[in-house]
């Protein structure tokens, strides 16, 4: 059997063919190959079509198929990781009523804190291990409170992956990881969350039914089969979100594990057997992959929305005729510290980190005699490595204390001086493996579909490339209380 692995990001569409039996990717493809568009209409709003996104995968799933290197027929599972958090409304016809309110939006931001303020004196914190924020069930009410006409059309609400799902199998469901995503999870009772559900005046009609993350989702619609030249008995049989599914790729399953990613944004992703949650929500805990009702796993995320767009920012504006390892090198012959320059890479959306405040992005320190765009270019990594550095403490206050971060050899860990910078400042080893999104989920849907014994099977090949551990730890340590120091002055 074949398994194939779809990656909905922010940026593009990946998908990865895997051999079953080897664990190996045989192809892979990418649609669109430069960057998608994120809409954003007003100050703080992020939008994406997701139409696009489905028009998209297929492009990518046809652009793998025309390698020749399989037969498109001898795949018999698949599996969607998706960018989290996203809203996406659809009405009886499974048509999508409007863009999807994606994950670095911040437009409901008063939506989730009044509905905290109002919810938390019946133990809600407690119950639910996360406030509601700007996550998707208060995305959903900013809907309802300022689109009426498209709310009372609303079908089913899902999230990113699960409309993919949709349009690959004509049904919609979901999955405990999933629905917590939005807080509407009871971490307490194990279901549904009736009391931010009935807060917000939402019907149970318009939740997906709720399967496990590891199940039969359905079979390919067979004109959709016919047009993707796959096989009718071909199942969805996993769906979560990229970075409890990042987490699954790099074997993050136990508690007091971590993996980290730096792509558009960045993630410290923890994996704990208690029902952890940190006092101000600065961290958000979700159902992880392999929670089960025995076993109470609950992935610990800290995201930092600005992150890899800040680096992509900076190439545009200043480099964009070089590729980034032309960047990472010229950037490599600056010192340590980037000569006095302070970069806050906080100019995507309200940071939860930052107690839902948008700080913006900041360069500071400039002197226009002393400093060209190659300082730039390193001061942007190290104060992406900085605010990873102030999330992990944030990680640590709430008891978990990393040994080892896992990560995957992809998107800013390609980066040398990235690399050196977060083990620095972090002063925790890093782990890099030949990891990759697309082929997490293809072996997400081998354990769904039960082509393997346990998930420890799935993931058995998984490949160590290197690991890099802290050096310079005393002066990223003093370069980090200025940068820290900086950011404090603006919170």
């Amino acid at each position: 059997m074949l398994l194939l692995g779809i990656d909905l990001g922010t940026s593009f569409i990946k998908v990865s063919i895997v051999d079953s039996q080897t664990g190996k990717r045989i192809a892979t493809a990418q649609f669109p190959e430069s960057e998608a568009e994120i809409i954003s209409h007003n100050k703080g709003w992020a939008e994406q079509d997701p139409v696009n996104w489905w028009e998209n995968t297929k492009k990518a799933i046809l652009k793998a198929n025309s390698s020749g290197l399989y037969n498109p027929k001898d795949i018999g599972a698949i599996g969607i990781a998706y960018q989290m958090h996203g809203l996406v409304i659809v009405d009886k016809d499974q048509k999508a009523l409007r863009n999807s309110i994606i994950w670095c939006d911040s437009r409901a931001v008063d939506i989730g804190n009044t509905a905290f303020s109002n919810l938390e004196l019946e133990g809600f914190l407690q119950s639910h291990l996360n406030s509601p924020g700007n996550f998707t069930a208060s995305k959903l009410a900013w809907v309802k409170q300022n689109e009426p006409e498209v709310y009372e059309r609303v079908y089913k609400f899902m999230l990113p992956g699960d409309f993919i799902c949709m349009c690959l199998t004509k049904e919609i469901n979901s999955n405990p990881s999933s629905i917590s995503e939005g807080i509407l999870w009871n971490f307490e009772k194990n279901e549904l969350s009736e009391k931010l559900m009935a807060h917000y005046g939402f019907d149970r009609s318009l939740v997906p039914d709720i399967q496990p993350v590891f199940s039969d989702y359905g079979s390919v619609d067979s004109r959709i089969a016919e047009e993707l030249g796959l096989s009718e008995k071909a199942i969805v049989s996993y769906k979560a979100g990229d970075q409890p599914n990042n987490a699954l790729s790099l074997g993050v399953l136990e508690a007091g594990e971590v993996a980290a990613t730096a792509g558009t944004s960045g993630v410290i992703y923890a994996v704990s057997d208690q029902l952890t949650y940190d006092k101000d929500s600065r961290v958000n805990s979700f159902v992880h992959v392999n929670h089960n009702e025995m076993q109470n796993n609950v992935g610990v995320l800290l995201c930092i929305n600005g992150t890899g767009i800040q680096n992509s920012w900076i190439k545009k504006m200043t480099a964009k005729s070089l590729s980034y390892n032309e960047v990472n090198d010229k950037a490599a012959e600056v010192a340590i510290g980037s000569e006095g320059i302070i970069v806050l890479p906080f100019g995507n959306g309200a940071e939860r980190m930052l107690n839902n405040k948008t700080v913006q992005g900041h360069i500071e320190n400039l002197d226009f005699v002393r400093h060209n765009e190659v300082h730039l270019w390193r001061a942007v990594q190290e104060g992406i490595a900085h605010s990873f550095r102030y999330g992990l403490d944030i990680i640590r206050e709430n008891n978990i204390h990393p040994n080892i971060i896992k990560a995957g050899y992809a998107n800013m860990f390609l980066s040398p001086i990235f690399q050196e910078s977060f083990a620095g400042v972090t002063q925790v080893p890093v782990e890099l493996y030949e990891n990759d999104g697309s082929v997490g989920a293809a072996l997400g849907a081998g354990i769904g579909a039960k082509v393997y014994n346990d998930k420890k099977e799935a993931f058995s090949g998984l490949t160590k490339i290197k690991t890099i551990e802290p050096k310079n730890t005393e002066i990223y340590d003093d370069l980090y209380i200025k940068w820290k120091n900086s950011l404090l002055q603006k919170l």
